[in-house]
């Protein structure tokens, strides 16, 4: 254990997050992710939310400041399914980095493809539905 780092950022994890470079991306998948079939890179945190996860990772975690920095799945067309954890983590992003710049939102398909080229995923065993994010990693100054 050490002080000051979320307990819920595991060993695998946090190596993760310091081997990340500037431009790197990182996903935060729901549970019904299939984060295994997408990325070699794939930490499980199941058990917890993409919100607490979140919230951890952006405690170390600096958003790209030069590019667009945080990225949801859409919903598909059509479908009329609410989507309230996008304003939770609207919130923790607001709170937890002044660099945010609100979010951009890709075509499921188009995010899945986001995901297989980026450098890891964090899956977790969040339950709402089109919760899944990337986020852009940028510089500690």
């Amino acid at each position: 254990m050490l002080k000051t780092i979320p307990s819920i950022l595991s060993p695998d994890l946090l190596k993760i997050l310091m081997e990340m470079g500037h431009g790197d991306e990182l996903v935060i998948g729901d549970g019904n992710f299939p984060a295994a079939s997408m990325n070699d890179r794939v930490v499980r945190l199941d058990g917890h939310g993409a919100d607490e996860v979140l919230k951890a990772i952006l405690q170390l975690f600096p958003l790209d400041t030069y590019a667009e920095n945080a990225f949801l799945m859409d919903t598909a067309a059509g479908d009329t399914v609410e989507t309230p954890i996008w304003d939770v983590y609207e919130k923790i992003c607001k709170e937890g980095d002044p660099a945010f710049k609100g979010f951009n939102r890709l075509e499921r398909f188009a995010f899945y493809e986001r995901s297989k080229k980026a450098y890891a995923i964090v899956a977790t065993g969040e339950t709402a539905l089109y919760a899944n994010i990337i986020l852009k990693k940028g510089v500690v100054v």
